[in-house]
């Protein structure tokens, strides 16, 4: 006799692949044992029972990616022993090779981040690369990594044994359970109503319905950007001596994966110009279900595929599979609280890695519901970074194809997407256009990257982790912020009003910082959660007795939004509207920024009527403008709020009058590089929700006096009374002026590991790499201990001398801002 559902679980997950197993699996290891799995058809029968299996490590370049994969790696090794049934692991060895210097020089970059995180991958020759794979053509290869502990396991096997795993524990499965709705009160999920009318109150819906979310999540409300795409691989029949433990072989010189199936090879492909699948909705009753294959579009790749391995094009083709897999339009999955409902969870979205995150990403999301918090960094991952622009059909279709191969190519550090563009541009950008602006993709946002001298110069000749084109371009807009003046388009700063009864209450319980300020007073000030850790970096503005404005970084939009939302008390009056639309932002930065506003304004630009950190209503030409005076670069200067209808004519004035200053347009590179020599933080980038400010030296944005406290105030008191920290933000600057930093090298200290940076880029006024990282000691990362240290950072294998430091290194007294 089947077994009824419940009417109550404590959790109900929706979906019962790979995800939805391992979700279940790790609720119940934390405890939370009244877990109930729906699936609508049967255990692993959407995309899980298709999937390779593959359990290897590829180039992590994030301390949540490795926390994630090694977290699956150990549990996979260890699952049978505890579960009794067989998961199919198998520790072959993994297999990555470069043939050009490119691919070499970024591996070695990333090998020794990965090694401190626990995966042992290490370089070896080209002989070793053909003794390892003795199948494939290695004659092109310059070096190969491996990682012997990587391997590949049964995707069926792993999911049934989790879920026997889950079930000894007290979780319930329930096979052929179609859920029709998820319900919800006063904008909190209250529990699922499946397709024949049963219903289930619960705590907490998780949604891991795989390529079935979207439309899922749509229903109630939820934006779940993902689609599916065609995915391949072909099995040839048996070759006879290929050993069943031949290693997991990845070439992004052809977009493919090889290992030994069954006797034969399979060729997994991840080629570019992939084909999504059923843009308008999958099919309910899709289970178990194939692609047929298009052989006309994928013979080609094929055709490069077996360029690695040639002596197979002999064998014959026992199989060519297609089924569909589901990608997020930044090939990172959507896990978290989504924004929409509170109490409703999502882990989807996981960009064919489902056996292989699935582990990791069903961790993080247990102890997001039982603790509340994750413990890792999410804010890469974190499901509310997306807007509704993401999940339409044509960003869908035209972003998809691009997927597949981005996964799987080479990878630059300032490569961004080239699908699907402008969906958000500012007034400015044909303005921006004229003037030589090349353009990266952020959040969905064209900004101006750096200028080259005219229009047509205006494009990357050859991506490259060595200097590139446009560098010298970037270079001479750095030094004009720092000689003469700058005017930068920052539309994508997200901008939020936020006013009422209560707006002061909400400010301050959010902000560690006072912002019971008098009017037109800026505020930096950190976020953080309950443990002390980081929500958010920002500056709040007193614009009235019950008025705010928020300012915060693009990537921060949808998590800040959320968080102000969430803390609005019962009975509480506050009202917080995105004013980012109607706002362009123009930053005039330099020390001849006073200069030139004094030319196109009447009001006294003057430090003593116009002090740092305060805002004022301004004329510039016919127009009436906010004007803040703040800095990301560590220059004088304001950042100019413009009603969008007027932003054309702002900057054409701007940009008029600032010839005689020696007025030049700045992208996003020379704000990095600009920001980085003063030291300054990011959160998303530098900082995030593992972090906490005192730790971070943003102890000064934290005010424990404050009267009322704040969200997060006994732990950061707790931090804080410890003493010096042993673990601390520092500003390195490499003795060489001829490497380059882009983030997670390793840090030394006398010979010691001791850290890693964030986030690199080059200090033109220094004279050399700048970047900020943490290091951890033994003993108090003190001042003395800073200065008189040997340091040195690895670049790519090589050991640099760098200086380190506490203080900015350039203008710690704030001379330059202040003046």
């Amino acid at each position: 006799m089947t077994k009824p559902l419940p009417t109550h679980a404590q959790t109900v997950i929706i979906g019962g692949g790979s995800i939805g197993c391992n979700t279940a699996y790790h609720l119940a290891k934390l405890g939370m044992t009244d877990v109930v799995v729906l699936e609508r058809d049967q255990l692993t029968s959407g995309t899980t029972w298709h999937a390779a299996g593959l359990i290897v490590g590829g180039l992590l370049t994030t301390e949540a990616e490795c926390e994630i994969y090694t977290h699956g790696r150990d549990l996979y090794a260890a699952l049978e022993q505890e579960t009794g049934l067989t998961t199919g692991f198998r520790d072959v060895g993994y297999l990555q090779i470069a043939n050009n210097e490119e691919r070499v020089h970024e591996m070695r970059r990333v090998a020794p981040f990965m090694r401190r995180h626990g995966i042992n991958i290490h370089e070896i020759s080209p002989q070793e690369c053909q003794s390892l794979f003795p199948i494939g053509d290695m004659s092109d290869v310059l070096a190969g990594f491996y990682t012997p502990e990587d391997g590949r396991a049964n995707p069926v096997d792993v999911t049934m044994s989790l879920a026997k795993g889950a079930r000894m524990r007290g979780a319930q499965i329930f096979e052929g359970v179609t859920v029709a709705e998820i319900m919800a009160k006063n904008g909190t999920a209250t529990g699922v109503r499946t397709s024949d009318g049963q219903a289930i109150t619960t705590e907490n819906v998780v949604i891991c319905g795989g390529m079935w979310s979207r439309q899922l999540g749509a229903s109630a409300g939820i934006n779940l950007p993902l689609q599916a795409a065609e995915h391949y691989y072909l099995i040839t029949e048996n070759i006879d001596g290929l050993s069943r433990d031949l290693p997991v072989l990845e070439d992004p010189s052809t977009y493919t994966y090889y290992r030994e199936e069954v006797g034969g090879l399979m060729l997994g492909l991840f080629e570019p110009g992939a084909a999504p699948w059923k843009l308008d909705g999958i099919p309910e009753n899709f289970a178990f279900g194939e692609i047929e294959p298009d052989w006309d579009r994928v013979a080609p790749h094929l055709e490069t595929a077996y360029s690695r391995v040639p002596s197979t094009l002999n064998v014959g083709v026992r199989k060519l599979f297609c089924g569909p897999e589901s990608f997020t339009p930044d090939l990172a999955p959507l896990v978290g609280e989504t924004p929409e409902l509170r109490n409703c969870f999502v882990a989807c979205g996981l960009n064919s890695l489902g056996i292989l995150n699935g582990a990791g990403t069903g961790n993080v999301l247990a102890h997001w519901i039982v603790d509340g918090h994750p413990p890792i960094d999410v804010t890469g991952i974190n499901v509310n970074r997306f807007t509704r622009h993401h999940a339409t059909r044509a960003f869908r279709r035209d972003r998809g194809p691009e997927l597949l191969g981005k996964m799987f190519g080479q990878h630059y550090h300032n490569e961004g997407y080239e699908t699907a563009r402008d969906m958000k541009r500012s007034a400015l950008h044909d303005r921006l256009v004229a003037s030589g602006a090349f353009f990266a993709e952020g959040h969905g946002w064209e900004m101006p990257d750096w200028f080259a001298p005219t229009p047509d110069q205006a494009k990357v000749e050859k991506y490259s982790w060595f200097r590139q084109n446009w560098f010298d371009w970037h270079a001479e807009e750095h030094r004009a912020a720092r000689e003469d003046v700058i005017i930068m388009d920052m539309s994508a700063m997200s901008k939020f009003v936020v006013e009422g009864p209560d707006a002061l209450a909400l400010m301050s319980r959010l902000s560690c910082n006072e912002v019971d300020v008098p009017h037109g007073r800026l505020v930096y000030t950190a976020w953080v959660n309950e443990k002390g850790r980081f929500e958010a970096d920002l500056t709040v503005t007193r614009l009235g007795e019950n008025k705010f404005m928020v300012v915060v970084g693009e990537n921060s939009h949808g998590h800040t939004e959320m968080r102000m939302r969430r803390h609005i008390k019962s009975g509480e009056i506050a009202v917080i509207t995105d004013v980012t639309p109607g706002i362009t932002q123009i930053n005039i930065h330099g020390p001849k920024a006073r200069q030139l506003m004094e030319k196109v304004t009447s009001t006294d630009m003057s430090n003593q009527a116009f002090p740092f950190m305060t805002c004022q209503d301004i004329d510039v030409g016919y127009w009436m403008v906010k004007a803040f005076r703040v800095t990301f670069v560590g220059e004088l200067g304001w950042e100019l709020q413009v009603p969008s209808y007027a932003a054309v004519q702002v900057y054409d004035l701007l940009k008029e009058v600032g010839r005689a200053f020696g007025l030049r347009d700045a992208g996003m590179q020379t704000l990095n590089s600009l920001r980085l020599e003063k030291a300054y933080r990011d959160f998303g980038l530098d900082v995030d929700n593992t972090d906490n400010p005192i730790e971070a030296g943003l102890g000064f944005a934290v005010k424990l006096d404050k009267p009322g406290g704040f969200i997060g105030h006994d732990a950061l008191a707790d931090i804080k009374a410890r003493g010096v920290p042993k673990t601390r933000m520092l500003q390195f600057l490499l003795q060489d002026p001829e490497p380059l930093l882009y983030g997670n090298e390793l840090v030394y200290l006398d010979g010691v590991e001791v850290g890693h940076l964030q986030i690199g880029g080059y200090g033109h006024t220094l004279g050399g790499a700048v970047g900020i990282g943490f290091v951890s000691l033994d003993v108090p990362v003190s001042l003395a201990t800073v200065q008189n240290g040997n340091w040195e950072i690895d670049v790519a294998g090589q050991a640099v001398p760098a200086s380190a430091s506490i203080k900015p290194m350039l203008d710690p007294s704030m001379e330059r801002i202040k003046c």
